[in-house]
C-alpha cells in the first residue's frame, strides 16, 4: 500500500505524494541549545529519525535538514520574556556562543546514544542571518509588515489564511484575545520579524540590517533555513504539537507572505511525553535528561525501545514502571536475536546489505506486513510487534534462522534498536552454558524438558529421549550427559 501520514494541515490521514518522485525534502524543527535537551525534546528527534528511516527503507531519497537555534527565541514563544540564549549565558557565566557550543555538543552525544542518524544537514541560525534578512525584505516588499518601537512586526491581518494550519479564525482570536505585553503590535498575534536593541538593551548578539542593528525573531529562521536548502516549496515539515498554534502558523504566514505561493505539503507533529499527567518542560526546573536514565541502570536503548512502543500522535505518558518493562522486554529481545543468530551462523555484516524483500525468502511476508504497519502512518508498535513475532518464528523453525536474521537487518534498519550488533556482543560475552540468553520461563521449560528426558531414560523410552534431544538441539540448545546428570548449552556459533 502507499504510504499515509497524518497531516496536520486539514487534520486527515492523506496518501504522501512527494513533490518530485522518488525524492522526499523534508524539515524538521531543531533544539534551542540553551540547556540540556530534555527526554520529552528527544521524543521529536527519535519521531524524525523514524520518518527519514521509514522514508529510505521505503525506497525514497531523502534531504533531512535540522535547524540549531542560537539566537532569537524567547523564553515566551509569542515575542515575550528574554532570549533563551542570552538567559543561560547570564546564569552559568559564559559568553552566549559557549552556551550554544556546549548545549549542541550535549544535544547530539544525546541523539547519538539514541541511535538517531544525523540529518544530511544541520544549519545553525547564527550563520544564515543573511539569509533571514533577504527573507524579510521579500515580506516587507509584499505589504505584510509594519515598524514600530524599532522593531519591525508581521502584521496577521494582511495574511488571510493565517491560523489555518491550528484551525483558528483570526476574527475569533482578536474578539478573545487577551492584552499582550508588547503594545508595540498592532493586534496581539502580529509578531517580530527583526527585533532591535528598543526590545532588549544588552543583547548579545546583533547585526546590521535595513531596520537597524538587531537580531531576528524566532520564526523567520525556520522559513529562511528550510527554504536556503529545500526551496520554496518542499515536502515535509515537522515538529512537537506545541509547535502548531503559534511557531509554526507564524512560519506558514511569513513564508507564504513571502513567496506569494503554498510552503509545505505534509504537516507532521509528535505528541507530548507526559509525566504525572503534565507535559514535561524545561521551564519547570524539574526535568529528566537522557543521562539521569543512565544513571538509573538503564541503556539509551531502553529508552528508544520504550517510544517506539507508543505511536507518535498519541501522548505517551513516562513512568519508572514502563522503563522496566522496557528495559526487560529489550533485553528479551536482544537474547532471542543472539540465540537466533547463532541458529544461523552468520554474521551480522553477512545480513545487513540483504534489505529487499526478494532476499528474504520466507521471512518476506512478515516483512511486508512489517512495511505495511509502517506505511500506516508509521505505526511503530505495531511494526515492533512484528519483528519481535519473526524472531520467534525464526528460532520456532516457522522461518528458516538465516532468513530471519535477514529480516531482523531489514526491520532494525528502521526501528534503529541495533539489533544484531547488541546480540553479537551478547554472543560473544556468554558464559559456557549460555543460559543467561534465555528468559525465566524458557529456563523453566528447557530444565522440565531435560527432566522428562532424564525419567524417559531411566523408563528406557529411548524414541522420547531422542524426541527430546533432537528437538533442544533445533533450539540451538544441546545436551551434555555426566556422571552427574544432564547440562545444557547452547550451541556455539559456527559460522564465519
Amino acid at each position: 500500500m502507499p504510504l499515509q501520514l497524518y497531516n496536520t494541515m486539514g487534520r486527515k490521514t492523506e496518501e504522501f505524494r512527494p513533490i518530485n518522485p522518488g525524492k522526499v525534502s523534508f524539515y524538521g524543527c531543531g533544539p534551542t541549545v540553551y540547556n540540556y535537551a530534555h527526554i520529552g525534546n528527544l521524543r521529536a528527534y527519535v519521531f524524525q529519525d523514524i520518518l527519514a528511516r521509514t522514508l529510505r527503507f521505503l525506497g525514497y531519497e531523502v534531504t533531512h535538514v535540522m535547524n540549531i537555534t542560537d539566537v532569537g527565541h524567547l523564553t515566551g514563544d509569542a515575542d515575550e520574556g528574554e532570549d533563551k540564549m542570552v538567559k543561560s549565558a547570564a546564569e552559568r557565566g559564559k559568553t552566549v556562543l559557549e552556551i550554544a557550543d556546549f548545549y549542541t555538543r550535549a544535544f547530539f552525544n544525546d541523539t547519538d546514544r539514541l541511535n538517531i542518524n544525523r540529518p544530511d544537514i544541520v544549519c545553525r541560525a547564527t550563520e544564515h542571518i543573511g539569509d533571514m534578512i533577504d527573507l524579510i525584505k521579500r515580506i516587507e516588499a509584499n505589504g505584510h509588515t509594519y515598524t514600530a518601537g524599532g522593531n519591525l512586526y508581521y502584521d496577521v491581518t494582511s495574511y488571510p489564511d493565517y491560523g489555518k494550519l491550528a484551525g483558528l479564525n483570526l476574527s475569533d482570536l482578536k474578539a478573545g484575545a487577551r492584552i499582550d505585553v508588547d503594545e508595540n503590535k498592532r493586534n496581539p498575534f502580529d509578531f517580530v520579524l527583526w527585533f532591535t536593541k528598543s526590545k532588549f538593551e544588552n543583547q548579545a548578539l546583533t547585526w546590521d540590517s535595513p531596520w537597524g542593528r538587531g537580531y531576528p525573531g524566532w520564526h523567520i529562521e525556520c522559513s529562511a533555513m528550510s527554504m536556503k536548502y529545500l526551496g520554496e516549496h518542499f515536502d515535509i515539515h515537522t515538529g512537537g504539537i506545541d509547535h502548531i498554534p503559534i511557531h509554526h502558523t507564524n512560519e506558514i504566514a511569513q513564508s507564504e507572505g513571502a513567496t506569494g505561493k503554498k510552503w509545505v505539503n505534509y504537516w507532521l507533529h509528535n505528541e507530548f511525553l507526559v509525566l504525572n499527567k503534565e507535559k514535561m518542560s524545561k521551564s519547570s526546573g524539574d526535568f529528566l535528561t537522557l543521562q539521569k536514565l543512565l544513571d538509573k541502570g538503564y541503556e539509551s536503548g531502553d529508552y528508544r525501545f520504550f517510544l517506539l512502543g507508543g505511536h507518535y500522535r498519541s501522548q505517551l505518558a513516562f513512568s519508572w514502571q514502563s522503563m522496566d518493562s522496557a528495559k526487560n522486554a529489550r533485553k528479551n529481545l536482544i537474547q532471542r536475536t543472539a540465540r537466533l543468530l547463532e541458529s544461523a551462523g552468520i554474521n551480522p555484516a553477512e545480513a545487513t546489505g540483504s534489505l529487499s524483500a526478494g532476499n528474504l525468502g520466507s521471512a518476506a511476508k512478515r516483512t511486508e506486513n512489517f512495511r505495511t504497519a509502517l506505511e500506516q502512518d508509521l505505526n511503530t508498535p505495531r511494526a515492533l510487534s512484528e519483528l519481535q513475532t519473526l524472531v520467534k518464528e525464526g528460532l520456532n523453525g516457522t522461518i528458516p534462522p538465516a532468513d530471519a536474521v535477514k529480516a531482523v537487518a531489514a526491520m532494525d534498519s528502521v526501528l534503529g534498536l541495533r539489533l544484531l550488533e547488541e546480540a553479537e556482543g551478547k554472543a560473544a560475552d556468554s558464559t559456557s552454558s549460555g543460559a543467561e540468553f534465555f528468559t525465566d520461563e524458557e529456563k523453566q521449560r528447557i530444565e522440565a524438558l531435560v527432566a522428562e528426558r532424564t525419567a524417559a531414560k531411566k523408563e528406557k523410552n529411548w524414541a522420547r529421549a531422542d524426541e527430546i534431544r533432537n528437538m533442544l538441539s533445533a533450539e540451538g540448545i544441546i545436551l551434555e550427559d555426566g556422571a552427574s546428570g544432564t547440562v545444557w548449552r547452547r550451541i556455539p556459533k559456527t559460522g564465519v
